[in-house]
């Protein structure tokens, strides 16, 4: 037996909604491109990539969006303060849970990114900067872990 919540039901709208919005894109860049799929090169995939793993990364972690992220939250009163929930349903449920995982919000991120990548050489740019922004946070966060086991490591060494 097949349980049907409301929670499905946003996830179809929210499914269809994007379906449509990405038949809708392929038709605009079918005469408005500004570049053809076959004339794509290995830095600009590589910049789409960065961009969109940057946007996902911005938008689902970053202090500078959680703006944005709260806005699909409850305030519940917990004590003498207040917590961030996710709703128990409804479409802000679904927005709330998409902004949590990356996957998900990737798969936004990644249209948008491409869909005006192929649409407009003003999109270059800011990619571009996305994705030397992706570049530094893979290293800072490569640095970071590399630090913290070395700290490990030497604490370790410490206790013999």
């Amino acid at each position: 037996m097949i349980r049907v919540s409301q929670q499905y039901i946003w996830s179809v709208v929210f499914s269809v909604f994007f379906l449509i919005l990405v038949i809708m894109g392929a038709i605009i860049l079918d005469t408005e491109t500004r570049i053809e799929w076959v004339d794509l090169t290995m830095v600009d995939y590589l910049i789409m990539l960065l961009a969109s793993w940057r946007l996902t990364r911005l938008f689902v972690y970053d202090n500078i969006t959680r703006f944005v992220r709260e806005q699909f939250k409850d305030v519940v009163k917990v004590g003498r303060g207040y917590r961030l929930e996710t709703p128990k349903s409804g479409p802000r449920r679904l927005l709330s849970e998409l902004f949590d995982c990356p996957w998900c919000t990737s798969i936004w991120t990644s249209t948008i990114v491409v869909f005006l990548y192929l649409l407009t050489e003003y999109a270059v740019f800011p990619f571009v900067l996305l994705g030397l922004s992706a570049v530094v946070s893979f290293l800072q966060i490569s640095t970071n872990l590399v630090g913290h086991s070395v700290e490990r490591a030497k604490q370790q060494s410490d206790m013999l």
